[in-house]
């Protein structure tokens, strides 16, 4: 199957995006990296009337440290940022993304686009919602930032207005006593996992997060005492998640996998504070 017909649009500015998108609004689709986007078009899950093509606009290909937070801008792929040489200053995104996708796709694929496309299996959302970064929205009327808690609202449904595109993803820079861990099961590497789990330790304890089981991806926190021995909350928190069975896997083979997954990570963690 191929999409239906629409037309092409590459603006030269962000301003010329957002006012064609102000314009278009839902007919519209915003085109970065395309990974995610061409397969939905072909399957003609999305019929839009008009591609924007974002992906050679300079101000959305840069990445930047502020406030002791990384900006990742719209454009930046996640090729791009898996070798930006400052990677190191958050270690779950150097665990995380070799496992986004293949080596091919993380050439065009880009870091927002993945947020944007909010797979509930998808290993950007979860480390995002692990972390506690935000999401930067534009608007031809203004800007805003969106926290991920509330910016995934539902499997591939954010809360992006119909005229709003993401421009920049914030993700903080890890602290100097904090830890990372991440793992995750899938049908083969680079395809989206059945579930995965990612970690972050701090003074304060550990939060765990899990992808592939709930709508959205889940986070539940963990104080140093509880992290000592967790399996009765790990069971707990998996069945919170309230999977289901689909072609993949059952929701108790996922339940397993929050409960052997999460202790991995949280070991992980821990060994590394140590």
């Amino acid at each position: 199957m191929k999409p239906p017909s629409f037309d092409y649009s590459k603006p030269d500015t962000v301003d010329e995006a957002l006012n064609l998108l102000d314009t278009e609004k839902s007919n519209a689709r915003i085109l970065a990296g395309g990974q995610s986007l061409a397969a939905m078009l072909n399957m003609r899950l999305v019929q839009p009337t008009v591609l924007i093509d974002i992906s050679d606009l300079s101000e959305l290909k840069t990445i930047t440290i502020q406030n002791q937070t990384i900006q990742v801008g719209a454009a930046i792929t996640q090729a791009e940022l898996l070798a930006w040489d400052q990677l190191h200053q958050q270690p779950l995104l150097e665990k995380v993304l070799p496992w986004v996708g293949h080596y091919q796709t993380r050439q065009r694929g880009t870091i927002c686009g993945s947020i944007a496309h909010s797979d509930p299996s998808s290993e950007l959302p979860l480390a995002l919602a692990v972390l506690e970064g935000s999401i930067l929205a534009r608007s031809k009327n203004g800007s805003r930032k969106i926290k991920t808690t509330e910016f995934q609202i539902g499997p591939m449904q954010t809360s992006l207005k119909d005229n709003e595109m993401i421009t920049a993803v914030h993700i903080p820079i890890a602290a100097t006593d904090s830890a990372f861990g991440f793992k995750e099961v899938g049908p083969r590497r680079g395809d989206f996992a059945i579930t995965a789990v990612a970690a972050a330790g701090t003074k304060d304890g550990v939060l765990l997060g899990v992808a592939g089981v709930a709508d959205v991806p889940t986070t539940k926190h963990f104080s140093h005492k509880e992290t000592q021995e967790p399996n009765e909350l790990l069971n707990a928190f998996a069945w919170e998640l309230e999977g289901s069975d689909d072609v993949h896997a059952t929701a108790k083979y996922r339940r397993n996998l929050v409960r052997h997954l999460g202790k991995d990570v949280i070991n992980e963690v821990l060994n590394a504070v140590s």
